[in-house]
C-alpha cells in the first residue's frame, strides 16, 4: 500500500497494490496489519455502500457527533467522485479547510477520514458505487450535517447548485456558521 498525507493532518489516501496479469487484477482492499503499521488503527464495525444513478449526485456533507464521531475509509467499486472532508475540529490549525480529491474505481485509491470532519461527494459517472467502512455504528441521535453548497466553506463542487442531484434532508442541511461550536 502507498500512503500519501494530504494538506490536513490526518486526511490520507491510501493506494493498495494492484497485482495485474491477463485477467485482470488482484488486489487487498482492506489489511488491518498494512494499516497499523502506516499509523492507522481504527477498528472499523460497519461497511457502507451507495448506489448514484445520475452524474451530479451528492451526498453530504455528514458526521455523527461525540461520543458517536466517526472515521471512515472510502473508496469507489464502480464511477468516479469529487470526494470532500472539511475539518470540523475546533481546536485544529486547519478548521473549516477542507481537501477534494477525485477516487475513482480505476484509480483504486481511497480516502482515510478520521473523525471530526464532515464528508461528502458528488459523483461524476452515472451509477457510480461508494463503499466505506466506519468505526462507530449509525446512530440516529447523533447524525449531522453541514450544506454542502456553503459559500463560505469555498468548496468547488463539479456541479452547479441548481443541477446537482440532493436529498430533501441533505439540501435542509445548517450553514456551517450555524453550527459551530456544537461539533
Amino acid at each position: 500500500m502507498r500512503i500519501t498525507e494530504l494538506d490536513i493532518p490526518g486526511l490520507i489516501v491510501i493506494t493498495p497494490k494492484r497485482f495485474q496479469d491477463t485477467r485482470g487484477f488482484f488486489t487487498e482492499l482492506y489489511n488491518s496489519k498494512a494499516l497499523a503499521e502506516a499509523g492507522i488503527r481504527d477498528v472499523f464495525v460497519q461497511d457502507n455502500f451507495s448506489l448514484s444513478s445520475k452524474t451530479g449526485t451528492v451526498r453530504g456533507l455528514h458526521f455523527q457527533v461525540p461520543p458517536y464521531s466517526q472515521t471512515k475509509l472510502v473508496r469507489v467499486s464502480r464511477g468516479r467522485i469529487l470526494d470532500v472532508a472539511v475539518d470540523l475540529r475546533p481546536s485544529s490549525p486547519t478548521y473549516r479547510r477542507h481537501v477534494s480529491i477525485e477516487i475513482s474505481a480505476e484509480n483504486g485509491q481511497q480516502l482515510y477520514i478520521p473523525d471530526g470532519f464532515a464528508h461528502g461527494f458528488c459523483t461524476l459517472e452515472p451509477d457510480t458505487e461508494v463503499v466505506y467502512k466506519v468505526s462507530s455504528h449509525y446512530a440516529p441521535g447523533a447524525e449531522a450535517g453541514v450544506l454542502w453548497s456553503d459559500p463560505e466553506l469555498g468548496i468547488v463542487w463539479p456541479v452547479n447548485a441548481g443541477d446537482a442531484v440532493v436529498s430533501d434532508k441533505d439540501a435542509k442541511l445548517p450553514l456551517l456558521r450555524d453550527i459551530a461550536g456544537t461539533v
